[in-house]
């Protein structure tokens, strides 16, 4: 199983983006909207200063890389 977390912003088109995509795939994630300080504070603990900021069983994602995201979800495409 793997480990989801989204740090998002309200208004923010990519971070509907990526919710979308994930559900739509069948995964599972949880979302901490920066909206609340102590979900900002833990953002900025890992430098990042952009929603949406991603962490995949731990290892921070600063932005949307969706061959990373396929990759190591497994997750099939076609170009």
């Amino acid at each position: 199983m793997t480990d989801i977390i989204i740090y998002t912003q309200n208004d923010c088109p990519p971070c509907t983006f990526i919710k979308n995509y994930l559900t739509d795939k069948g995964f599972k994630y949880i979302e901490k909207n920066i909206a609340n300080q102590q979900y900002r504070n833990e953002m900025i603990d890992y430098d990042a200063f952009a929603t949406p900021f991603i962490l995949l069983n731990g290892e921070p994602m600063y932005q949307v890389d969706m061959d990373k995201i396929n990759h190591v979800l497994n997750i099939e495409t076609t170009h």
